[in-house]
């Protein structure tokens, strides 16, 4: 839930993007604190190698994993993540605020539920694979939407380690089937190797504190 104390949020990030049946949605979620050119990088690797017609930036109130200490304000993440996700494609929200979801598994199952015919898939960066496992009922996460798992430096041998991909060997599918993956049923999931930017928001964090 949002603090009184933060800018108010403009009530069209607080609504569900719109996605006609048949199109194939690719659901981009964090904290975005703050949002710099890596994620812009995962966000075009995933539009290209996916084949998907939108991609949900979807800037998230707060990570229960995450001190919410250094998290700056909601507002503010979504505005600075408007100015470098340029791909028209690319629909930045915060509905999970309004829905006061904050487990992955539940904006899943609310999404799922609001778009029958949809066809979505779930991107993440292989450095949130690493700890994938200490996620909120990460089991059903794997079992609810394909998952396409971008390489992010230093993490590229996690889609060997990680303990969901060991659990979920059987589903993983060849990269080269990346475009078709949107359409699968879960579980399916595949690992996209290419280009990997350094920049990480814990590190900007750092240095812009000096």
């Amino acid at each position: 839930m949002l603090s009184s104390s933060q800018p108010p949020v403009p009530s069209c990030y607080l609504k569900m993007p719109h996605a006609e049946k048949g199109l194939a949605v690719g659901l981009f979620g964090g904290s975005f604190n703050p949002p710099h050119a890596g994620h812009a990088l995962v966000a075009e690797i995933a539009l290209r190698r996916l084949a998907v017609d939108q991609l949900w930036w979807m800037v998230t109130p707060g990570n229960p994993l995450k001190s919410a200490g250094e998290l700056a304000p909601l507002a503010e993440r979504l505005q600075l993540s408007e100015r470098i996700a340029k791909n028209p494609k690319i629909k930045v929200t915060a509905f999970e605020a309004a829905h006061h979801v904050r487990y992955t598994a539940d904006t899943l199952a609310l999404v799922k539920a609001r778009n029958p015919g949809v066809d979505f898939v779930w991107i993440m960066g292989a450095d949130s694979l690493r700890d994938f496992h200490h996620w909120q009922r990460w089991r059903e996460i794997v079992l609810t939407f394909p998952i396409a798992v971008i390489d992010r430096p230093g993490a590229t041998l996690s889609f060997l380690s990680s303990v969901v991909a060991k659990t979920f060997d059987y589903a993983r599918i060849d990269e080269g089937d990346a475009p078709l993956l949107a359409r699968m049923k879960a579980p399916a999931w595949t690992f996209i190797h290419g280009p990997r930017s350094s920049l990480s928001s814990t590190a900007i964090r750092k240095k812009a504190k000096g």
